[in-house]
């Protein structure tokens, strides 16, 4: 069944709901055409190009992974950048790592950059490069706003929704927003602008209270269900982070999402990098809303995958430290220095995967949050983020240990220039 030009790939198959010990990859033209195990491949004619492949012990088969939230790696900031090639640089770090889609998150900013910073992804969105780019702000709060900039944060602006959507050449396919933000939510308001443009709005860096989130919340999914959207649910953007916390008198935006995403009308991200949420949280959010109403993010920044020191993320200067990244205080600020908000993350996602699994969480449904979930957020079921038949055949090969040792993207080797992974 297998022509001569086919890839095959054998290991321990993680499948959505279980693991197959023996299983097999097969791709063509940058498809799969098989996945299974491979008594089944056999069977069904596989035969003479898997019996010649052998697996290395103790090997796992992904799919490729799929990060919603990532503000660059490599050295590079997404918000920063002012050609296609720089920028590329932060993608490719992360796909030799196995995050073979991708979304470019811009941070807030003033809107002429913001629109400057868009036709530059554009570029790699039109060339296949990323799937799309991912709004962080402006219609954020002040008094949750994190890693942005304070003077760049507006009132919500229909009229700058357009202008972004169209900078970005139809790519921008998320944008984060906070619902007690004038001009955010109700009739003729920035959610209803976002759903009409084909972008998922994202709660967050919200210091709203529960009614708000849940105004919002409902607003969004009548849009998406009115508008018939391949996308969605809306998302929660980094759950927990930048968000007024949970209090049993004033629980907030935080108990809005959760109950939101147990009843299906919201996928939540989280930070799993044991740095922005500790792994019991990660553990219970799974346990109380399921694995398909939750997604692994990296909220990475331009530290990922290099060394410690001083970076930008727009117009913020952030200190990264023992793989720590937060915001270097104004000078004359009373804040001590290294105490700053986190600035993002400095993992690969699949570290994040590799720590939810060491934390007890199930290994199909860490990789499934990381791959599947935020396919179907995005309407790519069935394209990416599986290894189904049909699918684009990307492929993160790892240990053990679930550290990278190959990565395929549309059947393409894309591993040069990424370090050995560490032994165990």
């Amino acid at each position: 069944m297998t022509d001569s030009g086919a890839l095959v790939v054998r290991g321990r198959l993680v499948q959505p709901s279980a693991v197959v010990d023996d299983g097999v990859v097969v791709a063509s033209g940058g498809r799969v055409t098989f996945a299974g195990s491979v008594s089944d491949a056999l069977a069904t004619g596989y035969g003479p190009a898997v019996e010649t492949v052998l697996p290395a012990p103790g090997t796992y088969l992904l799919p490729g992974l799929v990060d919603l939230h990532n503000h660059g790696g490599g050295g590079v900031s997404f918000p920063d950048v002012t050609t296609a090639s720089e920028a590329l640089t932060g993608v490719l770090e992360h796909r030799r790592h196995g995050t073979t889609t991708l979304l470019a998150s811009l941070v807030t900013a003033r809107p002429e950059v913001l629109l400057e910073r868009a036709s530059v992804l554009a570029e790699l969105a039109v060339a296949g490069e990323i799937e799309g780019l991912h709004a962080e702000g402006p219609f954020l709060s002040y008094h949750r706003r994190g890693a942005h900039n304070p003077a760049d944060l507006q009132e919500g602006s229909v009229d700058l929704v357009k202008d972004l959507a169209e900078a970005a050449r139809g790519y921008l396919r998320t944008m984060t927003v906070a619902p007690e933000v004038p001009g955010v939510t109700g009739p003729g308001g920035v959610a209803e602008a976002l759903v009409e443009a084909g972008v998922l709005p994202s709660l967050g860096h919200t210091d709203g209270s529960t009614e708000q989130a849940e105004a919002l919340i409902a607003q969004v999914t009548a849009a998406l269900a009115a508008a018939g959207r391949p996308i969605g649910p809306m998302t929660a953007t980094h759950l927990f982070n930048g968000m007024r916390p949970l209090h049993h008198r004033r629980p907030g935006p935080i108990a809005a999402c959760l109950a939101a995403a147990a009843r299906g009308d919201m996928v939540v991200e989280l930070i799993g990098d044991g740095v922005h949420l500790d792994p019991a949280t990660v553990r219970s959010v799974f346990d109380m809303v399921g694995a398909d109403q939750v997604v692994l993010v990296t909220d990475a920044m331009a530290a990922a995958g290099v060394a410690d020191g001083r970076y930008e993320l727009g117009p913020m200067s952030v200190e990264v430290l023992d793989g720590v990244a937060r915001v270097v205080p104004e000078e004359g600020s009373p804040e001590p220095e290294g105490e700053g908000p986190i600035a993002g993350g400095t993992a690969h996602l699949i570290d994040v995967v590799r720590l939810a699994v060491s934390g007890g969480f199930p290994l199909v449904d860490a990789v499934r949050s990381a791959t599947a979930v935020p396919a179907r957020v995005l309407g790519l079921t069935g394209e990416v983020g599986s290894l189904d038949p049909g699918a684009r055949a990307d492929v993160l090969i790892t240990d053990a240990d679930l550290h990278p040792l190959r990565v395929l993207r549309q059947g393409v080797d894309v591993t040069a220039g990424r370090p050995a992974p560490p032994r165990s």
